[in-house]
């Protein structure tokens, strides 16, 4: 046999004792909980239904959308002509305010006028002109009538005609600019008034859109979450049914497998009396090794990932990716592992630790690593023909007699 000390008796019977109990409970029951067939395609009707629903909801969405950035497009144009009717407004509002103080110019030159006409008659009393013509250009309504007898005021010279026309021409442009400015303004401010009116329309509808845009979009995205939920449990159910079953094959395997209960006897090996591990960092380092197995990665000797791996390769990227690096963690031979980690008693083995493989019991000899996944199975990069895989601890002859805690 391969035992060649007096502790053989008791470890082979140990380790046979160890082996028998895990696969016949691997044999009765598969540690993951395997999902129906049933329950996956159920599951998979609800994803259908959520993704239709989802679907449904975000054509409506795109077409609230559409309508919004329509109504969104009204609106700025509203605003842009009402902007243009405010600067209008403010060049009518300009013209005014000029024709008001080109008005009140005038009147000023209405003023002069006049006076200039009581000196005329004035100067025509001094000169013993007829003063009776005189009152009546004086009590005339306005410098209209005064202009309409302009051939009386022949007698005051011809200076004093020209005074008069200068007036009348003054007065009448005065009057035509102001009532034209005015009539502008007020067209104007009733022009703004309505562009105003048209651009809060706008507004209010774009408004009111966005608020059922808004609470579509509040719907599409809850939609959106119950689909990726169910997406979700879907691939999980779908995940442990895949592994419940190659639980249950390579329990099968391992069972039928010559020797597999050979463990070398404990020589007395140490390594490190620390760790460098927690928890948290196992745990995630057989969650890496087992998306790698489950992704059916080929094995080649010397990869370390990430789409191959060999049996230190895949320890290496699993504790890598768990956040051990270098320096605390580096790539190396399956030995080096051995001699790199705390020994820890089967007995004691917890997820995330390492299992390892000797031609002879040696550690120099140490040809295969492997980590602890649980229940007495482990994650490992087998072999080129066979790959990465999840099996029995004792499917493989030559185990070490003790794990290795990193």
């Amino acid at each position: 046999m391969f035992f060649k000390n007096s502790h053989k008796s008791t470890s082979a019977l140990l380790a046979l004792s160890i082996g028998l109990s895990i696969v016949s409970s691997d044999l009765a029951l598969a540690k993951t909980k395997k999902p129906t067939q049933a329950q996956i395609d159920a599951a998979k009707q609800e994803e259908e239904a959520k993704a239709a629903a989802a679907k449904k909801a975000a054509a409506v969405l795109n077409s609230a959308t559409k309508t919004l950035n329509q109504l969104a497009s009204i609106a700025n144009t509203a605003q842009v002509a009402y902007n243009k009717a405010l600067k209008e407004l403010a060049i009518a509002k300009a013209n005014a305010r000029a024709a008001a103080e080109h008005a009140a110019k005038t009147q000023a030159e209405v003023a002069k006028a006049t006076r200039v006409i009581g000196k005329m008659a004035s100067n025509a009393y001094k000169l013993g002109g007829d003063f009776s013509n005189i009152s009546v250009l004086l009590s005339a309504n306005g410098p209209q009538d005064l202009i309409d007898q302009l051939t009386t005021l022949d007698k005051i010279g011809n200076t004093n005609t020209v005074a008069l026309k200068r007036f009348k021409v003054a007065e009448a442009a005065a009057k035509v600019a102001k009532l034209e400015a005015d009539r502008t303004k007020t067209a104007q401010e009733q022009a703004t008034i309505k562009v105003a009116a048209a651009k809060k329309v706008a507004d209010d509808a774009k408004a009111e859109q966005q608020k059922e845009v808004n609470k579509l979009r509040a719907v599409q995205n809850k939609l959106a979450a119950e689909l990726a939920k169910a997406k979700n449990f879907r691939v999980t159910l779908e995940e442990q049914r895949q592994l419940a079953l190659l639980e249950e094959s390579n329990a099968v395997t391992a069972a039928k497998t010559p020797n597999q209960f050979k463990v070398w006897p404990n020589k007395g090996f140490t390594g490190r009396s620390t760790i460098r591990s927690t928890e948290a960092i196992r745990t995630s380092a057989v969650a890496f090794a087992k998306k790698q197995v489950l992704a059916r990665k080929p094995y080649i000797w010397g990869a370390q990932g990430p789409n191959a791996f060999d049996c230190s390769g895949l320890v290496y990227a699993a504790y890598k990716d768990a956040g051990l690096g270098y320096p605390g963690w580096g790539r190396l031979n399956a030995a080096l592992y051995f001699v790199a980690s705390k020994r820890v008693a089967f007995n004691d083995l917890v997820p995330g630790d390492l299992l390892f493989y000797s031609y002879d019991g040696s550690v120099q000899n140490i040809h295969h690593i492997t980590i602890y996944a649980g229940n007495g199975m482990m994650w490992e990069a087998n072999s080129r023909k066979v790959g990465l895989i999840y099996s029995n601890m004792y499917s493989i002859k030559g185990l070490m007699p003790s794990g290795g805690r990193v």
